[in-house]
């Protein structure tokens, strides 16, 4: 993709993130993006089928980027322990630089349409199920507690995480990489045998 073709397509998600953010979804046009991004509908639909597309791909490349670094985590140098405290810390302090883009996700998923909807939780599902596998390589090795299932554990921590748009103010006292060090060290004391 030449560099200017990036440019009009990283100008439609960047404005669509805003937009969707300031206004939600289901209120904000087309026409609202195109033109605060300065581009024709017709450039908008040749990078993007619809407006489900746009929030779609505003998720996406977010999970794309976690998954490609929990990929690197779990395959990476370090005990098991290390490795997911890292993993952990990771989603939280990604997700808070990406909370716009995590935020209008979570607000506006059940608007998609079914089949875009059900491939992103598809998606979704292979993160949790890469984070769950070092969870049971932990109790496989007896680091890690077995006295609750792994799936249950990853849908307790992603469900903390998942909830950080609704109180993480960027502005606060605490920035994104300490909120995921204490997550982090909250999931490993959680699994003390």
């Amino acid at each position: 993709m030449t560099r200017d073709r990036e440019s009009v397509r990283q100008r439609l998600l960047s404005e669509a993130t805003r937009l969707f953010a300031e206004r939600g979804f289901e209120s904000t046009s087309v026409q609202e993006v195109v033109s605060a991004a300065g581009v024709t509908k017709g450039a908008m639909y040749h990078y993007f089928d619809s407006k489900d597309d746009l929030l779609h791909e505003i998720y996406g490349r977010v999970l794309r980027m976690q998954m490609e670094r929990l990929t690197a985590i779990a395959d990476g140098p370090g005990t098991v322990a290390e490795r997911l405290h890292a993993a952990a810390a990771d989603v939280v302090r990604t997700t808070v630089e990406n909370l716009d883009d995590s935020k209008i996700f979570f607000r506006s998923m059940h608007l998609l349409a079914p089949d875009t909807r059900k491939s992103v939780r598809a998606e979704r599902r292979r993160y949790h199920e890469r984070f769950r596998d070092l969870v049971t390589e932990g109790q496989r090795e007896g680091v890690f507690s077995t006295a609750s299932p792994a799936e249950i554990v990853v849908d307790f921590f992603f469900g903390s995480v998942h909830h950080l748009g609704t109180w993480y103010n960027t502005e606060g006292p605490l920035s994104g990489a300490e909120v995921g060090g204490h997550f982090a060290d909250l999931l490993l004391a959680s699994l003390r045998p």
